[in-house]
């Protein structure tokens, strides 16, 4: 049966933003565990291991962008297929953790730490989707939508002083598999390290893909991580494409028509999929605030954007990061500029855990500045007015007075990202809302 030109367009476009989470983590899983052993400095590891950060990032960090100087970063991608993987973590202390573990398919289905298991020490077995079996008593039970799962653990820093205790602790995070739980120490073989695997950032390589290239790696990645049974009416227009989990795409195969429509998809999802970057959360007072995230049921562009602007999205229940590029004149944030984010009483970010305003460059990088100062609000703890407000000085010159509440910027163009972890309901409802920035001069 022919398909017609139009609909086979929509169709393919669709079926890209669909796929494009599952193909960038795949990406992502292959290119960053292409690795013999852990490298604390870009914190890749072999499949099943830790990569584990031991400093914090600083203006000469570039290895992402936006890196957050509040917490140091666990990270380890997981193949479920062969059996479960346990995860151990440490009684902590009363210290600030959190292991969301996403699927392949972006969403958080498990979020082990202080918010919900609390500090103490636990074991916990991260199932496949095809895993049947009993687990050793005191092993809770983690099961993974899929046979593909990535770690991007955070652990609480309190300041440089901070730095040697966090690193102890993050040393006894463990990852074994099952068959080796309760049998003594355990030693994870070395990575296999395939020459043939780009280096060039999973982002770069998905984009670069031509269609048939990403739609038979979507193909293949359908076999290990299933759709979820929402799913099911854009697994049939897959089927009508010709995309069938396990089966290479072959245009030669193909009608003209859906030849044609899937040769040229890449190009339209990937237009819609950065507009619709500019479009996550709501502008509140200036800030982008976002408290969907994490998990995206069938809004396949809501999920293709945020994949595409930073993967590894938390649940709005264990942290919102509003952002802001502007003052509350809608003009451009610059180190021309004198601002002040000015709390009333007891209106100060609600949180359970921590929170902090970080200082960036246009391009998402950390700014050199003469007192180290990256953020503030959580390590660097703000002065409050005698009648319990708080002003926060963001500027490039330092403020008259007391630098306490001083945030250095930049000369030139920047933005802020408030982090809120464990937010309070009032910041995922927006009933609490983040004050604009104002601007002085």
């Amino acid at each position: 049966m022919s398909v017609r030109r139009d609909d086979a367009n929509e169709d393919a476009v669709q079926a890209y933003i669909y796929g494009y989470p599952l193909v960038l983590m795949e990406t992502s899983r292959k290119t960053l565990t292409n690795v013999d052993k852990p490298d604390p400095i870009t914190i890749r590891a072999p499949i099943n291991q830790f990569g584990k950060a031991e400093n914090v990032p600083g203006p000469a960090f570039k290895g992402v962008v936006s890196p957050n100087v509040d917490t140091l970063y666990t990270s380890a991608w997981l193949d479920l297929a062969e059996e479960p993987v346990v995860l151990h973590v440490p009684d902590t202390q009363g210290r600030y953790y959190l292991m969301p573990i996403l699927d392949g398919w972006t969403n958080v289905f498990a979020s082990p730490g202080t918010r919900t298991t609390g500090t103490g020490e636990g074991d916990f077995a991260i199932t496949g989707p095809n895993w049947h079996g009993s687990l050793p008593e005191g092993v809770k039970q983690l099961t993974s939508p899929t046979e593909t799962a990535w770690i991007l653990g955070r652990t609480e820093l309190k300041g440089p002083s901070d730095l040697p205790a966090v690193r102890e602790l993050v040393s006894r995070y463990t990852l074994r598999p099952l068959s080796t739980y309760g049998r003594g120490t355990y030693t994870p073989p070395p990575g296999k390290v395939d020459p043939s695997i780009s280096s060039a950032s999973p982002p770069a390589q998905v984009e670069k893909m031509d269609a048939e290239t990403f739609f038979s790696r979507l193909a293949a990645a359908l076999r290990a991580d299933p759709p979820a049974p929402a799913d099911a009416p854009m697994v049939a227009t897959l089927a009508k494409l010709g995309i069938r989990p396990g089966q290479p795409v072959n245009p030669d195969t193909l009608d003209q028509a859906t030849a044609q429509a899937l040769n040229q998809a890449p190009a339209e999802a990937q237009k819609r999929i950065k507009a619709a970057v500019a479009a996550i959360g709501e502008d509140v007072n200036g800030w982008r605030y976002a408290t969907d995230l994490g998990s995206y049921g069938t809004d396949y562009l809501r999920r293709a954007a945020t994949a595409w602007q930073g993967l590894g999205a938390n649940l709005p229940e264990d942290a919102v990061y509003p952002l802001t590029f502007t003052d509350g004149e809608k003009q451009q944030l610059n180190g021309a500029g004198t601002y002040t984010i000015h709390f009333e009483p007891g209106r100060t970010p609600p949180v359970n855990a921590f929170w902090s305003i970080t200082m960036y460059d246009p391009q998402g990088f950390l700014v050199e500045n003469p007192i180290d100062r990256y953020e503030i609000g959580h390590t660097a703890k703000p002065t409050a007015n005698p009648d319990g407000s708080v002003d926060l000085f963001v500027q490039h010159e330092p403020p008259a007075g007391s630098r306490s509440n001083w945030l250095p910027a930049p000369a030139g163009d920047f933005n802020l990202i408030l982090r809120m972890y464990w937010p309070q309901q009032s910041a995922i409802d927006c009933t609490w809302k983040p004050p604009a920035v104002g601007r002085a001069s």
